[in-house]
């Protein structure tokens, strides 16, 4: 499947110590990258209540979201290519000033009841930079956390992640019911913290590495990224399909959070796992994990039981950290080293498109369909690891 891989260890570029002035600017990294979802997290909620306040009908909220979202993706690669040649932290400082001056129009444009129409472009503008911006903090890490610490890092990173998604909507619901400005003006503050805490990292120029200029779509990449864009429609189809769910079994709308809570809390606990494991997985495991992942989507999509879907739910939300976790450690050492940043971005662009193609699905098709199409995709992905890991040496299996 691919050449020779090294371990981030053996990387030529690996960063040898923790980074500047001891394990405070990697706090300072932690705390950047659990903010920096903030308006993603808190948005679906925040923006449904703006859409409610302005016409009366929530869906509006949806068209923003899918605005912020679609233009994340089309930006992701551009905007990542013209910071190139800045310090990573300083391109992203930045976007971040971009997309907190988009977020603060909207608060503006809502507050002066501005038409939707503005809104829904404003909130495509912030979105541009998401993926450039998750892309340069993610190569900032590289400079703050030794080689051998890195799963140790991405892990915590992950659960924090999860612990943002979890809390910044009840945050947004929260401050949104006093007032829908005050809610996208807390979401537009958190989201800015990353341009003041994330560390200053001394460039170093890459010498001495093999490939440096190479594309960034090679064959190795694309599998990875693949299996990143089925995961993230996996977890979006339970996300955005539990209130189906829930009537479904015939619940009230408001226990979705039967699915959506298990989820969240197995993912809380698969980045704690990866915490304190602080290893990278072998592509075996990693195989293993997306079987887990694939017989979670089965569950769910069988709708046999309340029980087993929350069983199915619970395994996806498991393996979730753990996969993510891979996938970011896997291209880094696959990634050109310049071009490390960009191979972020589509890491995140991939998921993205994931979120998408299962949003989409729920809207053209039923709950069922929409549950067997993500499991088809999960079999297929974690099909193609499978006859990757056979093609492969035995001796370059382990990474």
């Amino acid at each position: 499947m691919t050449s020779q891989i090294d371990t981030p260890a053996n990387r030529p570029d690996a960063p040898a110590s923790e980074g500047p002035s001891g394990p405070w600017p990697l706090v300072r990294w932690f705390i950047s990258a659990a903010t920096l979802n903030v308006p993603q997290a808190a948005g679906p909620v925040a923006f449904s209540l703006v859409a409610l306040s302005l016409t009366g009908d929530t869906s509006g909220g949806a068209a923003m979201i899918l605005a912020m979202t679609l233009a994340q993706v089309v930006g992701a690669i551009p905007i990542t290519r013209f910071g190139r040649s800045l310090a990573s932290a300083t391109f992203l400082r930045l976007l971040i000033a971009f997309r907190t001056l988009a977020l603060g129009l909207i608060a503006l444009c809502v507050a002066y009841e501005a038409s939707f129409v503005w809104l829904i472009l404003i909130a495509a503008l912030a979105g541009t930079v998401n993926g450039a911006a998750h892309g340069f903090l993610r190569s900032v890490l590289n400079q703050l956390a030794p080689a051998s610490r890195l799963p140790r890092a991405l892990g915590i990173s992950a659960t924090l992640n999860e612990l943002t998604f979890v809390l910044a909507p009840v945050a947004a619901s929260g401050l949104g019911t006093i007032s829908p400005v005050i809610a996208v003006l807390a979401l537009t503050v958190l989201g800015a913290i990353p341009a003041f805490l994330v560390p200053r990292t001394r460039s170093t120029a890459i010498v001495g590495v093999e490939h440096a200029d190479g594309s960034v779509l090679s064959p190795s990449i694309l599998l990875w990224l693949m299996c990143a864009a089925a995961g993230g429609a996996t977890v979006a189809a339970i996300e955005i399909g539990a209130v189906a769910l829930a009537l479904a079994f015939g619940y009230e709308p408001a226990l979705a959070i039967l699915f959506t809570v298990p989820l969240c809390l197995a993912s809380v606990a698969g980045g704690m796992w990866v915490s304190v494991r602080n290893r990278m997985a072998t592509q075996r495991t990693v195989l293993a994990q997306l079987t887990v992942m694939t017989l979670g989507a089965f569950l769910a999509a069988l709708q046999l039981s309340i029980l087993t879907t929350v069983i199915g739910a619970v395994l996806i939300g498991f393996v979730l950290a753990p996969l993510g976790t891979y996938y970011s450690l896997i291209l880094d050492t696959l990634a050109p080293p310049r071009k490390r940043p960009e191979v972020f971005a589509l890491l995140r662009t991939a998921n993205a498109l994931g979120v998408i193609f299962a949003s989409a699905v729920l809207t053209a098709f039923s709950l069922s369909i929409s549950l067997a199409a993500v499991t088809c995709t999960m079999i297929t992905v974690t099909s193609v690891v499978g006859i990757a890991s056979i093609r492969t040496p035995a001796r370059r299996r382990k990474v």
